[in-house]
């Protein structure tokens, strides 16, 4: 994903979905942030920050913040919405090898039992001379990635009521006898491993191993992260 980003400084993130930023000219000025996360680590003041701009007349604030470049030199991608797109180009591009050989890829599908969307559905025809057992519908889950503590990288970075949910959608999926994964894309350059963040979000890594004794499969991708791309393109262990 190639990007076009310009740098400024943070002063703070407020009101969850606002930052305000310190321009190369010295000036301040008001961007939007599009994540609902608590963004823990990502948003220390002082950082440098990378953001887009948009030339829609109807946005009240043109500037999007993209990145976050730490004071120990790591990029974290705090655009949450970058993570389900990213996604979608390392499956198509053959980049996630477990996620090949379907026919047809679609974004958000309604499904399951609790009026959920899945972030993207792969549909695949039977070969109905293949020995292996073959899935017609495959089910991602894709969540975004970036808390850093200490060494190890966690999600979610809050409680995640709807995180639950997705749970149990795919457990759901997985023992109705379609295929669920749980795709973690790390946005974070000094994430090398992910684990359930039971400190922060107990129930969630309750149902994470509810999981993957039901057949949900976690796949784990990092994403290479500078202001001119990103792209999601290496498998590390979900611990």
């Amino acid at each position: 994903m190639k990007l076009k980003l310009k740098k400024a400084t943070l002063i703070k993130r407020y009101k969850r979905f606002l930052a305000d930023i310190i321009l190369e000219d010295g000036s301040e000025t008001t961007l939007h942030v599009a994540n609902t996360g608590a963004m823990s680590g990502c948003a220390t003041q002082n950082d440098n920050v990378w953001y887009s701009t948009s030339d829609n007349p109807k946005r009240k604030y043109p500037f999007s913040w993209e990145l976050t470049q730490t004071q120990q030199d790591h990029f974290i991608c705090v655009n949450t919405l970058r993570a389900n797109q990213l996604a979608e180009q390392a499956i198509l591009n053959g980049t996630i090898t477990e996620l090949q050989g379907f026919d047809e890829l679609k974004r958000e599908v309604k499904y399951g039992e609790e009026n959920s969307r899945i972030d993207i559905l792969l549909n695949s025809s039977l070969d109905k001379n293949s020995s292996q057992k073959q899935h017609t519908k495959t089910y991602i889950e894709v969540k975004s990635v970036t808390l850093l503590e200490g060494q190890q990288g966690y999600f979610p970075d809050s409680v995640t009521t709807r995180g639950q949910k997705h749970l149990r959608e795919l457990i759901n999926i997985a023992k109705n006898g379609d295929r669920a994964v749980l795709l973690f894309a790390v946005l974070h350059t000094g994430i090398n491993s992910v684990k359930a963040a039971k400190h922060i979000d107990a129930k969630y890594a309750e149902l994470i191993q509810q999981a993957l004794e039901s057949g949900v499969e976690v796949l784990v991708y990092k994403a290479e992260i500078t202001p001119e791309n990103i792209i999601l393109n290496e498998r590390i262990n979900f611990k």
